[in-house]
């Protein structure tokens, strides 16, 4: 990137970039791929790890959902705990077909006791009512029948042993992988420590979905508003950082890919072995120049990459300033395209353009700032339980 710490304009004096026959006051923030200017716009898309609730409708019946989008390492799964028209809690997650018992998937999860299972929800007396329901009609009482209960679903008509391991692996990748930042690698089952581990971050997910079922019921009694999706609190934006970093992370994987297959066929041919032939210095190149020059990005998405326009300056910056949403161009989505109180001071409430683009790219306003994170999460979880905030009873 043009200006960034790698760039060997980086550093220099205004009289120094004048003399190598650079303009000092371009902004740079683009990059050069084969001798032309491409800029990476910037995404816009929902807050990930987040609990958010909604109404929907099904068989004419209101149904009330809080929905997370969980995300780890790149990987993206929509987990979602409904309330039926039964007064019955639902957990819908990636690679399991149909819905799944609250209460059951809390066993799966590690929690034995009825007592846990509330107390991971809610104390409310109403809120108990409904969780009363629920326990009603749970048919597990231990981990090994929720698991066993996971298992039938995944994997229908196989061994005990296979639906099993199933139904742990699942459970442990894609259910909540946000929580998967301390879970080990390689589970060994025969390694205490590890274990140990696994079950605390297993009771973590449990504690998480009670907090989204909790939200759900909270939403059911009108103690909580549906959330708003287009308030900027629950938005989040993927910068040129981001997007390299997801290209790298697929290009880096195809290259240890075919890293293997070259060992593999030198091996196969009986050849010598060299590094020049095992790993091929035009596969990672490549897979990183060729969607900064097209646009078109890993998990199917168009028109990232774009040329710079540079009719002038003003148009060089808002260029460099644009965010565009996710959202398909050929909808409607009057609300998405409104503007919307919370973009005051963030969003340019003027320069978006006409026809099917309108309000769905905008541009950022002139005096924004962009947060990046903390320093130290550290920090932050003192200043939580110095405001009252108690441990949910697992160390994770």
């Amino acid at each position: 990137m043009v200006g960034s710490v790698a760039c060997n304009l980086h550093g220099m004096t205004d009289e120094e970039r004048t003399a190598h026959g650079e303009d000092p006051l371009d902004p740079g923030g683009y990059f050069i791929v084969n001798g032309t200017e491409r800029v990476l716009m910037t995404l816009e898309d929902l807050a990930s790890n987040k609990i958010m609730t909604e109404y929907t409708e099904r068989y004419n019946e209101r149904i009330y959902v809080a929905k997370v989008f969980s995300q780890y390492r790149g990987y993206r799964a929509l987990v979602v705990v409904e309330r039926n028209r039964k007064n019955l809690l639902e957990v819908t997650f990636p690679s399991v077909a149909g819905h799944l018992r609250f209460v059951d998937m809390m066993r799966a999860l590690g929690m034995t006791c009825d007592a846990d299972v509330v107390r991971a929800v809610s104390t409310d007396e109403e809120i108990l009512t409904f969780m009363m329901q629920n326990l009603e009609e749970s048919e597990c009482e231990t981990v090994e029948c929720g698991v066993m209960y996971v298992g039938k679903k995944l994997a229908p008509n196989q061994t005990r042993d296979y639906q099993r391991k199933r139904a742990e692996f699942v459970l442990d990748n894609y259910l909540l992988p946000h929580l998967n930042y301390l879970m080990p690698r390689i589970v060994n089952e025969e390694d205490e420590e590890c274990m140990k581990i696994v079950h605390s971050v297993r009771l973590a997910k449990a504690h998480f979905l009670g907090r989204m079922a909790e939200a759900c019921f909270d939403l059911v009694l009108n103690r909580r508003r549906i959330d708003d999706k287009d308030h900027y609190a629950n938005k989040r934006l993927k910068l040129a950082g981001d997007l390299m970093e997801d290209l790298f992370r697929i290009s880096l994987n195809r290259l240890t890919r075919d890293v293997k297959y070259q060992l593999e066929r030198a091996s196969m041919r009986h050849r010598d072995l060299s590094i020049a032939t095992a790993v091929r210095a035009d596969v990672l190149t490549e897979r990183l120049l060729h969607p900064l020059a097209t646009g078109n990005w890993v998990g199917g998405r168009t028109g990232v990459s774009q040329l710079l326009d540079r009719i002038d300056h003003m148009s060089v910056l808002s260029h460099l300033r644009r965010v565009i949403s996710p959202l398909s161009r050929s909808q409607p989505h009057f609300e998405a395209r409104d503007l919307h109180p919370t973009q005051w001071g963030r969003i340019c409430p003027s320069e978006t353009p006409e026809g099917p683009n309108c309000g769905l790219v905008k541009n950022f306003a002139q005096m924004v700032e962009i947060s990046k994170g903390v320093q130290s999460d550290e920090e932050i979880i003192k200043m939580l339980y110095g405001m009252g905030v108690e441990r949910i009873g697992v160390e994770i």
